[in-house]
């Protein structure tokens, strides 16, 4: 029927999102001449290539019956309101006619009642806009004791009209007392909260049929397996940004929760990072241009049009208002300025610096090589380049450049690192093993490939340490996973996301009948990864062989938070070779009890320890109080114990904690620092009556100028 054809460069093991539901530039309407949305003349088109593709190369093999209809309803209706804020229990119970019946109009390339049920759900939050403005106008009593339940997102829909109506009305007390508790002006809050308001019934009319395709089409084969997905044109030119790293913006990957924007990681290199207030889990709630246009309100934005809000040309400044993630209790929010700029692949490039570990009068030299993401330049690989950039090839020279300046170990640190370039986890492998397989791939019909070390030299052979953390992801399972397998070296930190799938693009462009009409692309799981002991990345991730006390939960992120994840399993083991060096396992009960004791006396892991104390309740809470009283006690009383972990970190390191700064920087990488002692633990002290306890090291630079790790080759 249809040809596959792959794009060459996009067989990517690396974890990469979707952006919701984007709004076309239409202008504003009047509600009364806003006209039912419906399915294009190209949608059946598309739909029938999905089909195709999903049946012939998915690596799970599903059949579009009741049970995965079933699904698709349940994931559809989520994507549409995820917090239960809109539909009523009426308007689900007649919803479930289509339960059964989803797979068949699928089958037969229709998608009518999809677009249905997406007007009925438009008209249910027309209603409650209205319903939010009506309820501004009236004055709020802030001394009732009753609350406002955020996370409705397994609550049982509102019975009618009038429940549902209660929900809104405690959500726009808690709009207004959050706001209130920053100490805005009434006539400010109300003002703040209508343009909020407002705004989300303009982006509601301005949805297109091709955004509720998307919508869709992403619930019907995320049902399949969470990595699958589609891309509608606009989306796919976003990835493509994505994939040139040529974004001129701040260096934030971002994501929906709810109706926030949420930050959920910072980009190495990134203007983001440079600037070094954002965190993870910042919820941004306001972009502004320049340093003297208004902060527009982005509570309730797609996530594509905050983005386009943040991007802008290399050199401009962009102003975010940002709050910490509403579980924590606080409601302090904080304008950063952030000059936009370009990433570039230079600044997402291995990156090496040294650590000095003070073993009483003796120092023990570690080199450290941080790698954001598994790269390779493609296009100059492609035309023959003999100095293309990769990641193998810079920390081949990074490597040779630290054993120049005499290191006694190496620790190659892969937090955050989401993938990228298998064949680039391949050939790192390759450069601390002498020859062998580094990873097995199964593919749909079940035929087992095996990558191997594609050089047979050795760029390092001495003690090596490798950190993970629940960000490092595919291509760095890959890596971590087979430097554990070869008992090359110790893996430390914490359990890796558990992304085990490759993945790739098909551009469906390709068989358009119209070649004026754009489909998008379909991003498709075709094969799993094994490690060479036969046992699967996938779920479980890699498991270090020493776990640091962090300070977070891992249930609750990764691949093991998907309910309809690929499972663990695992093949035959193949046949590799244990590396002839390696002695840590035999002593890695002392290693580890040598950790021990050195994390109970640290006031780093102190601190951490502190805060998981403080947050880890807070995760679980779906409501605050609209009490003001109890509420702004709970923000003084969480803000004063985070205030006292972080006086008394300071304090152990000679610092002192400033009551009216915005923001402190931790002192120093505690992560890092106890891998670089554990290390130093393999190479001299684990197997003495020794304990390396010193607590004052430093990060060195090579090149001895700064405290700022600098790229290679500048």
């Amino acid at each position: 029927m249809f040809r596959l054809r792959f794009s060459r460069s996009l067989v990517f093991c690396a974890t990469l999102g979707f952006f919701s539901l984007v709004a076309a530039n239409a202008a504003t309407a009047p509600l009364e001449s806003i006209s039912p949305l419906g399915a294009a003349s190209h949608h059946g088109r598309t739909i029938k290539l999905i089909n195709y593709f999903v049946e012939r190369y998915h690596y799970r093999k599903t059949q579009l019956d009741d049970e995965l209809s079933s699904e698709i309803l349940t994931r559809y209706l989520q994507a549409l309101d995820p917090n239960r804020s809109y539909f009523l229990a009426e308007d689900i119970e007649s919803f479930e006619t289509l339960r059964h019946r989803l797979d068949d109009y699928l089958t037969a390339n229709q998608v009518t009642p999809f677009f249905d049920l997406f007007n009925t759900y438009r008209q249910r939050v027309f209603d409650q806009i209205r319903f939010a403005l009506e309820a501004l106008e009236a004055p709020f009593d802030f001394t009732i004791d009753e609350h406002y339940r955020f996370d409705r997102s397994q609550s049982p829909w509102a019975v009618d009209r009038t429940e549902l109506n209660d929900l809104w009305r405690r959500r726009v007390k808690n709009d207004y007392l959050a706001l209130k508790l920053e100490n805005k002006p009434h006539e400010e809050i109300l003002k703040t909260l209508r343009q909020r308001y407002q705004q989300l019934e303009r982006r509601i009319q301005q949805i297109t049929s091709q955004d509720v395709f998307q919508t869709l089409v992403n619930a019907y084969v995320s049902a399949i397996e969470p990595h699958t997905g589609y891309f509608s044109p606009r989306a796919t030119e976003n990835f493509k940004i994505r994939m040139r790293l040529s974004l001129e913006g701040i260096g934030a990957v971002l994501q929906m929760q709810n109706e926030f924007t949420v930050v959920q990681r910072i980009v190495p290199g990134g203007a983001a990072e440079l600037e070094g207030t954002l965190r993870p889990g910042d919820h941004i709630i306001g972009v502004g241009q320049g340093l003297d246009e208004p902060v527009t309100d982005v509570i309730g934005w797609r996530l594509d049009d905050v983005v386009d809000l943040i991007r802008g040309p290399k050199g401009t400044t962009v102003r975010l208002r940002i709050t910490p993630n509403p579980q924590a209790g606080s409601t302090s929010a904080q304008v950063l300025a952030i000059t936009r700029d370009q990433i570039k692949l230079e600044e997402q490039a291995a990156q090496r610096t040294l650590l000095e570990v003070r073993d009483g009068d003796i120092i023990h030299r570690i080199g450290v090589i941080d790698i954001p993401t598994f790269y390779v330049d493609f296009d100059a690989r492609a035309r023959g380049d003999s100095d293309y950039r990769s990641t193998t090839r810079d920390v081949r020279n990074l490597i040779a450049q630290i054993e120049q300046e005499g290191v006694d170990g190496l620790v190659i640190d892969l937090r955050g690192n989401g993938g990228g370039a298998l064949a680039e986890a391949t050939a790192l492998t390759g450069l601390f093993i002498p020859s062998g397989p580094v990873v097995q791939v199964r593919d749909s019909r079940g035929r087992t490939r095996i990558n191997r070390d594609p050089s047979d030299d050795l760029a390092y052979a001495g003690p090596l340490a490798v950190i993970v953390d629940r960000d490092s992801a595919s291509a760095s399972e890959i890596f971590s996973g087979a430097i554990q397998d070869y008992e090359r070296g110790l893996v430390i930190g914490e359990s890796t996301f558990g992304k085990g799938t490759v993945q790739n693009l098909i551009d469906l462009d390709r068989y358009s009948q119209d070649p004026d009409q754009p489909l998008g692309q379909l991003k498709l799981t075709i094969a799993q990864f094994f490690r060479v002991n036969g046992e699967s990345t996938q779920h479980r991730g890699v498991i270090p062989d020493i776990i640091l006390p962090i300070g977070r939960e891992e249930t609750s992120h990764g691949e093991r938070a998907l309910d309809n994840a690929l499972p663990w399993t695992q093949i035959d083991a193949t046949d590799f070779s244990i590396y002839a060096k390696s002695n840590h396992l035999a002593h890695i009960d002392r290693l580890r009890s040598l950790n021990q004791a050195r994390v109970e006396h640290d006031p780093d892991f102190a601190y951490l320890k502190g805060i998981k104390k403080i947050e880890i309740p807070l995760r679980g809470l779906t409501e605050v109080p609209l009490l003001e009283s109890l509420r702004s006690a709970e923000r003084i009383q969480q803000q004063a114990g985070r205030q006292e972990l972080l006086k008394t970190l300071l304090q152990a390191h000679g610092l002192s904690f400033d009551e009216s700064a915005a923001d402190h920087n931790l002192p120093r990488d505690a992560v890092l620092l106890e891998s670089a002692r554990i290390l130093a633990d393999l190479a001299f002290g684990a197997f003495t009556d020794r304990l390396i306890v010193q607590l004052d090291i430093e990060p060195t630079p090579i090149d001895g100028s700064s405290n700022r790790i600098e790229p290679l080759n500048q």
